[in-house]
């Protein structure tokens, strides 16, 4: 019972892609669908960009299939590693995505889920990411 949120966001916090799943789904299936669903960026420089450059990801994303996909793309990684290396070598990468989760959380409809449907959730958790992209925007131009 449940759903997690998976969540892909650049440097500064700013969700790109936004996916739910199943508590009972293992984290890395999740991966694939979220570097899918990032949109092209528009630049007024050279061609528009569909993939990241880098990706830092941790133990829940660690699986070589991943590794390979992604290496395949030409996404450089850095996923910490089950049992070798602790998640606090990803240190400020990984703080950022958890910042943003709980912003996401903070909104009072997701802390707790209340839609039958997996479409509704989603949805409140895109307008959620909306809210935070449009917060974090008008800040900055502040």
């Amino acid at each position: 019972m449940g759903s997690k949120i998976h969540l892909l966001t650049d440097r500064n916090g700013l969700p790109l892609s936004l996916g739910i799943s199943g508590a009972n789904m293992h984290d890395s299936q999740g991966l694939e669908p979220l570097v899918r669903g990032i949109p092209p960026i528009r630049s007024h420089r050279g061609p528009r960009r569909r993939r990241p450059a880098k990706l830092h990801a941790d133990k829940g994303y660690d699986s070589d299939h991943l590794r390979r996909w992604l290496r395949k793309r030409g996404i450089r990684h850095r996923i910490a590693r089950r049992g070798i290396e602790s998640s606090q070598r990803l240190g400020r990468h990984h703080w950022v995505v958890e910042r943003t989760v709980s912003w996401l959380v903070g909104c009072r409809r997701l802390h707790r889920r209340y839609e039958r449907k997996a479409e509704h959730f989603l949805a409140f958790a895109g307008i959620a990411a909306a809210l935070i992209c449009h917060r974090r925007l008008v800040r900055v131009d502040e």
